[in-house]
Order: C-alpha cells, then structure tokens, then sequence
C-alpha cells in the first residue's frame, strides 16, 4: 500500500539503488520519466529516495548495505534497482553483498521477465513476426541453485573441492508453480511450459516435477507442457510462437531470460520484477541487461528496459492504466524510430529519454 494520501493524491515511497556502471544513467533516465508521468496524469506522484550501494563506495568503506539495510529498505512502497557488477570486485561479492540478501531477505520468491518483440525493432530471427514472440517467463528467486549452499574444502592445495547444493523444497516449489499458473490463466493463451532438468538432476528437479503435476490438477483451463532445458533453448530460437508462459528454476530461468532478450532484439529492452506476493514486503524493479562497465560514463545506455521496469513497478502499486500508458508510450518513441545503437539506432541515452517524457506531455498532458 502506498505510504500515505496527501490532498487526494497518493504518494509513493520509492527507494533506488543505481549501483554501477550504466546503472546510475538508467535510474535517472526512470526517476525522470516516472516524474513526467505522475505530473501528467495527476492522482499520483513519487518520492524517491536514492541510496549509494555500490561497488565504488564498497571499495572505498568494505560493503555494500549498512547493517540495517534491509530493514531502512521495508519503510519503502518499491525499490527501483540499477546494476550491479564492477570489474574490481569479484561477481560473487557484489551479488551476496547486495541483490541477492534483498531478494532472500524481503521474500521477493518470484522473478518475473516479460518478453516480447517492440514496434520499430527487430528481432535477429528470420522471418519472426511480432506476434511470434510474446513471452513471460515465471523465474523461482528463493532457492535452488542460488540457494548459497556448499563450500570450498582443500582450497588451498592441488585437491580443491567445491560443493554447489541446490535446495528445492516443497514449499517454494508449489508457491512459484501456483503463481505461474494464475499468471497463465490470466494471458489469452493460457498455456504454460515447465522447464525442467529432471533426467540428470534426478532428486531436487524430480520433486520439481512432481511438484508442478500436482498443482496443474487446480488449473483444468490452462494447457501445460514440459521441456528440458536444453531442448527448451531450441525451441526458443526455431519455434517461439508456440511458447507463452514459462517457469522454471532460478538458474535456468536466469539463462533463458537472457536468450530471451537476445531474441527481442536487445537485452537492453529487457525488464524483470522481484515479488513478494504477499505484499508484506517491498518489491524490487530492475532492467536486466547488468552495469555494462565497456560502455559506463558514455551516455549510450538503452533506457527502454529501464523504463520497462518502471512501467512493471506502477503496475505492482495499483497504477495500471498508467502502466499500460507509460508502455504505450514506450512503444510509440521506438516505433518512431528513436532508438540507442543496440536496437540499430542513432540516439543517445538523453534522447531517447527526453522523447519518451515529451510523448507522455503530448499523451497525457491534457488529463
């Protein structure tokens, strides 16, 4: 629920963490355009917070969130997400230092990664047209390969031994395969496809499975399928029309996203939402495509999964004609053509940013 109602219009508490890289250029292009938005339509408007977690300041102090960070996080409507990752400090500390204890911490267990063909861009499959290609893959964000189990023993010595443990439960399977299913039945096509890996990961991806038969029984209206994944990047790339829905595991589902934007047009396009469905805590928003350290400072970040991103978080606050809006609008500047050089075009990350904020005032101005 939003922090507090002032004069009819709804105030919502956002807290970002630009991060790194084109992290911080892509959270201000999403601060900027959310303004622009909220000035335009009226009823709502934000009050962000901005928090400096990032690997430069890890450097320099030796860590990322300040002992109560997660508890300063809960006093938020939504957390507003940039990058993370610097070259001078190793993936795994950045990740455990901050993305990864947020999403455990605040129970955000699903991961959700919509996909789908932009007007005005292409996708680099042949002959794939628009309606080809309208995915949402259901990503479990609590557990199994990511559940931090294991260890390094002999670390030392020529005989180091590295133990990954994945954790499948019953519990946070049924909770992630019910919410892809209520996510099915609410699509047209109401279909989902299981992704799975249960011929070689024979115990926890087993229980998976069996996990996901049982909950399709409360679901008659929704037709099911199941793919391993390794078939499931094939049929991706020479089928994608037959696919509409998708869960899968939080390494998995992690893999195929990023295939998934590649066959988009541009992992640049893409979004992804951290839920906690029970809305006790906040959830977090964040464009996938990572800090892109080779071209930070440039200026030439793609902000359209950035705004994306921001377009899925007013939907979570109970804004959803302004989500839509704000999506439609999105589409309109890239149907114009006005596009970053990944997606084949000339502008820069302001451009497209002050175009996508002068189609909300020639939109929604009036209102």
């Amino acid at each position: 629920m939003p922090s507090h109602i002032h004069d009819r219009t709804t105030i919502y508490r956002v807290v970002c963490i630009p991060g790194d890289g084109i992290g911080v250029d892509i959270t201000e292009a999403a601060v900027q355009v959310l303004n622009t938005l909220s000035k335009a339509l009226g009823g709502f408007e934000f009050e962000f917070t901005t928090v400096d977690w990032s690997s430069k300041a890890y450097l320099e102090r030796g860590w990322y969130m300040p002992p109560d960070g997660l508890e300063q996080l809960k006093k938020f409507d939504a957390i507003y997400f940039g990058a993370v990752g610097w070259p001078d400090v190793p993936d795994h500390i950045s990740l455990w230092g901050l993305i990864l204890p947020i999403r455990k911490a605040l129970n955000q267990y699903v991961n959700v990664r919509p996909t789908r063909i932009l007007p005005g861009t292409t996708s680099p499959l042949a002959n794939c047209a628009q309606a080809d290609l309208d995915w949402v893959i259901v990503r479990e964000n609590s557990e199994g390969e990511y559940s931090g189990q294991g260890g390094i023993s002999h670390e030392h010595s020529p005989h180091a031994i590295g133990t990954e443990v994945s954790i499948f439960t019953q519990v946070g399977i049924e909770r992630i395969m019910r919410f892809a299913f209520e996510t099915a039945r609410s699509r047209p096509r109401k279909k989902l496809t299981m992704v799975t890996k249960s011929n070689a990961q024979r115990h926890g991806m087993v229980l998976w499975d069996k996990v996901f038969y049982e909950v399709a029984k409360e679901y008659g209206d929704v037709e099911i399928d199941k793919m391993l994944v390794d078939a499931m990047t094939v049929r991706m790339v020479l089928n994608p029309k037959s696919l509409d829905t998708i869960v899968a595991t939080n390494l998995h589902a992690d893999i195929l996203s990023d295939l998934a934007a590649a066959l988009s047009g541009s992992i640049g396009i893409a979004p992804s939402s951290n839920l906690d469905p029970t809305r006790k805590n906040p959830s977090m928003f964040e464009p996938i495509h990572g800090s892109a350290p080779d071209i930070a400072g440039k200026g030439i970040a793609n902000p359209v999964g950035a705004f994306w991103s921001a377009a899925e978080m007013v939907r979570w606050l109970g804004e959803e004609k302004a989500a839509d809006g704000l999506m439609k609008v999105v589409e309109s500047v890239t149907a114009a053509g006005v596009k970053t050089k990944d997606l084949g075009g000339s502008e820069n990350t302001k451009g497209v940013t002050e175009a996508v904020c002068r189609e909300i005032e020639k939109q929604f101005g009036g209102e």
